[in-house]
């Protein structure tokens, strides 16, 4: 069965029957020097700087993998309530941090 994960605390269709607590998953990326250098080009000349787009993209996925297989251990068919948070975490580096809360429905 594929976890449903919503931000809403509720699933149309579908009752909470068991709240299993909140699960984290989590992802520390650190910048490539290459995407750096051309990053720091790019804010000279003004856009978007895909290597850094693409490398959030990637750690949010990975921070949401972590998260659905810390609810699964748990028993969990769905997550409510679910989030990101980011933090700098050391200079070139940043953490994205998906939690929620895991449930069992019916």
């Amino acid at each position: 069965m594929v976890m449903m994960v919503t931000t809403t605390d509720n699933i149309p269709g579908r009752e909470v029957k068991e709240v299993l607590g909140i699960v984290f998953g989590s992802c520390v990326q650190t910048k490539h020097l290459g995407k750096d250098i051309r990053a720091g080009l790019r804010s000279i000349i003004g856009g978007e700087t895909k290597a850094y787009t693409e490398l959030l993209e990637e750690a949010r996925r990975t921070a949401m993998q972590r998260m659905i297989e810390e609810a699964e251990k748990l028993g969990a068919d769905a997550i409510v309530g679910m989030r990101y948070a980011t933090a700098q975490t050391m200079r070139g580096a940043a953490e994205i941090i998906a939690f929620g809360t895991a449930v069992r429905t019916f």
